[in-house]
């Protein structure tokens, strides 16, 4: 396989592609930790061989953290059942989890950046099976609001952050790609879980489905989370795979910015607003389509597969549009998902057959997939040096419009007794996040003192 993923220019043939022949031999290969060079650059605790190991624990572990999350919408409609809940009272768990995600990411964020992912991932892991687990002895309100707001809502906060990080350190300019690769995990997760869901609970019960959720959850990214250990980088270091030499030279100059720093600039304010309505728009379609499509009288299994559709063509998305962005940059793809989700947000409004509920889902989850490009975006705009305290302040502005989206959209439809008014806000949010990504500019582009312009 490496055959066919590498170039080996001057190694010797019987030699490990992934080891340490001499310091003159260079392999290119998007799965290595130390870049085109075998010499090893950056932390010594992660040897050079651990390049698969880092993606594909990354990936499992976004497959179950990602999955269970994108599984709510399928609990949805069953516990509004079972209680009698307002669709806004029921939503506000799942924001809530949302404002606890963003809240704690700046913490785990801050913990990773000082201590390595590994602990922080497996403690996450813990919180996200068990609140996952005990979700099935709900009986009130507030126990939903405790075990999957908070438990699972501080629980993403470790998984997000820590995996992007990560992977921004430890790949250097095939960074954006390689977040493509693990995120892939995040959508098979996604397109797994809901069917999967529906397919537990059509067979036991949504109390019984929450039990054998978590206790799935609570294992994979335990033992994943033993896979990574993670690489601190000084403000101005290079991470490994960023070549010392380079034909094509990444647009970021200059030193780091510090998180004092970067909250002096416009273009910190803009991508904050960027990500705010990007989870917004997304998470108004996540928790309601499931419902919305229910109602229009298609099946429940049905109404599953939408929120698979979605997470099948964001992953997709996340190839194409990382592919593209080495060309158009991280900003463009921004441009393109947030076109793509409002004009999809907008056919949904006349749409009432299976068909169109399906064309609907491509065309916004591929949109979607334009969120592959958040933590590199991050990178180029900011440097290393404070990546996870920067991103977890970023997660933070992505998780309160991820929370604010479900809410605003169930007291809509609660008011209206329809969802055309939130679906027109959906598709406000993505025209709201494309004008914010039209402002954003580099703080450190052709500044290499990082004389950066103030807010």
């Amino acid at each position: 396989m490496c055959d066919l993923l590498c170039y080996n220019q001057g190694a010797d043939p019987g030699a490990d592609l992934f080891g340490s022949i001499n310091s003159e031999r260079r392999i290119a290969c998007p799965f290595r930790t130390d870049g085109q060079t075998s010499q090893h650059i950056g932390d010594p605790s992660l040897p050079p061989s651990s390049g698969y190991g880092v993606i594909i624990a990354s990936s499992i572990i976004f497959a179950a953290g990602i999955g269970v999350n994108t599984a709510f919408g399928v609990f949805f409609k069953p516990m509004l059942n079972d209680f009698g809940w307002t669709k806004a009272m029921t939503a506000g768990a799942f924001s809530f989890s949302w404002v606890m995600h963003g809240l704690l990411g700046i913490v785990m964020g801050r913990l990773t950046d000082t201590l390595g992912p590994r602990g922080v991932i497996a403690f996450s892991g813990a919180l996200i099976g068990t609140g996952y687990f005990f979700m099935s002895h709900v009986s009130a309100l507030w126990h939903l609001y405790l075990l999957y707001g908070v438990g699972v809502g501080v629980g993403m906060s470790g998984i997000w952050v820590p995996v992007m990080s990560t992977i921004a350190r430890s790949f250097g300019d095939r960074r954006g790609i390689i977040t493509a690769i693990v995120m892939v995990g995040g959508g098979i997760g996604s397109l797994a879980a809901p069917p999967v869901a529906n397919l537990l609970i059509t067979r036991f019960n949504w109390r019984t489905s929450c039990m054998i959720i978590g206790s799935f959850v609570f294992v994979v990214i335990l033992l994943s989370a033993q896979f990574l250990k993670g690489t601190r980088i000084p403000s101005g270091e290079k991470p490994r795979g960023q070549h010392e030499k380079e034909k094509h030279p990444p647009a970021p100059r200059g030193r780091s910015l510090s998180l004092r720093e970067a909250f002096s600039t416009r273009p910190f304010w803009f991508a904050s607003g960027l990500v705010f309505w990007y989870g917004f728009s997304a998470y108004v379609i996540m928790v309601h389509i499931v419902p919305h499509a229910i109602e229009l009288g298609i099946s429940a299994a049905g109404a599953a597969n939408l929120l698979a559709i979605i997470s099948g063509l964001a992953t997709v998305g996340r190839f194409v549009l990382a592919s593209a962005a080495k060309k158009m940059g991280n900003k463009k793809v921004f441009i393109v998902g947030f076109i793509l989700m409002s004009a999809a947000a907008l056919w949904l409004l006349p749409v009432s057959k299976e068909w169109e509920l399906c064309l609907f889902a491509a065309v916004f989850g591929f949109g979607f997939g334009a969120g592959v490009s958040i933590s590199p975006l991050i990178a180029e705009l900011f440097g290393l040096g404070s990546h996870g305290l920067l991103l977890g302040v970023n997660v933070l502005c992505y998780s309160l419009g991820a929370a604010a989206g479900p809410v605003v959209a169930g007291y809509l439809f609660d008011v209206t007794g329809g969802y055309a008014l939130a679906f027109l806000a959906c598709a406000a949010a993505g025209i709201l996040g494309l004008i914010c990504t039209a402002f954003i500019a580099n703080p450190r582009q052709n500044d290499p003192g990082n004389n950066f312009h103030s807010a």
